[in-house]
């Protein structure tokens, strides 16, 4: 067993996930535990994120769920101060949390504009905003944000989306150039079309035929499949393990060949 656990790429390491309680998410805080940290898994919906700690401890591993709303600053605040109250530490933050958005930009309602920006924007600047001043003071921190291929294509009807998606990848090379001198490194991860509920719920509010609309987004990869997300799992733990210590400021495309590749 001692051997085994040397061999754990995330070994004594404490990693806050949000929006831990589905998809990529959920399948990055099963793959973290499994590699030996012990994960902080944060999301609105209790069930979801508890069912999650639950599936990690029945497979041996170490979960505490702390439910909170990503675009709250007082709900994230205490989130963080209850984990540093309770571990101590956080060696690393991945803000994974988002939604979808849907439709060219003179079809999005300034509700549903203002509220995908909330999410998938303020969702990641609250949690770095409380959790950094710990890694200043350790002198060590490791941020993924969760950015999407989109933020370098453009696809038709997702201005909200794609807005929000630049705007991380945009932070997370600024962010690198203000923490780089506190030992912190900060990458995004830009995955392609990933088979999970969001996705789902995507193909059920934006085709009249679901199916015509999984074919279709499909094609868009050259692959021919969607990716999983566990395959977003392991690229984000590659980038939560030291084994990308070189990596600053860095997009990790995971995308099935979207970007750079195009079908005859």
């Amino acid at each position: 067993m001692g051997e085994e656990q040397a061999t754990m790429r995330l070994k004594d390491k404490v990693v806050l996930i949000t929006g831990a309680g589905s998809g990529i998410g959920k399948a990055s805080a099963l793959l973290f535990a499994g590699e030996g940290a012990t994960v902080i898994v944060n999301d609105l919906e209790p069930a979801k994120g508890e069912e999650t700690v639950r599936e990690i401890e029945a497979a041996g591993g170490s979960a505490l769920f702390i439910q909170a709303d990503v675009t709250d600053p007082a709900s994230v605040k205490a989130m963080v101060d209850t984990a540093i109250g309770r571990l101590g530490r956080i060696d690393v933050l991945f803000n994974n949390a988002g939604i979808s958005g849907v439709g060219a930009i003179h079809e999005v309602e300034p509700d549903v504009w203002d509220k995908v920006m909330n999410v998938n924007i303020r969702g990641v600047y609250l949690p770095c905003k409380y959790v950094i001043p710990h890694m200043m003071e350790r002198r060590s921190g490791n941020i993924i944000n969760m950015s999407s291929c989109i933020a370098e294509i453009g696809l038709a009807r997702r201005a909200s989306y794609s807005a929000t998606k630049g705007a991380v990848l945009a932070l997370t090379k600024s962010m690198q150039v203000d923490y780089a001198e506190y030992g912190i490194r900060v990458n995004a991860l830009l995955p392609g079309t990933i088979l999970t509920p969001f996705v789902e719920h995507y193909l059920r509010t934006s085709y009249a035929d679901p199916e015509e609309g999984f074919a279709s987004i499909k094609r868009r990869q050259l692959t021919g499949e969607l990716g999983r997300p566990e395959d977003v799992a392991k690229a984000a733990l590659f980038l939560a393990s030291d084994e990308s210590k070189f990596m600053m400021g860095s997009p990790l495309y995971i995308d099935g060949g979207v970007v750079f590749g195009k079908n005859a």
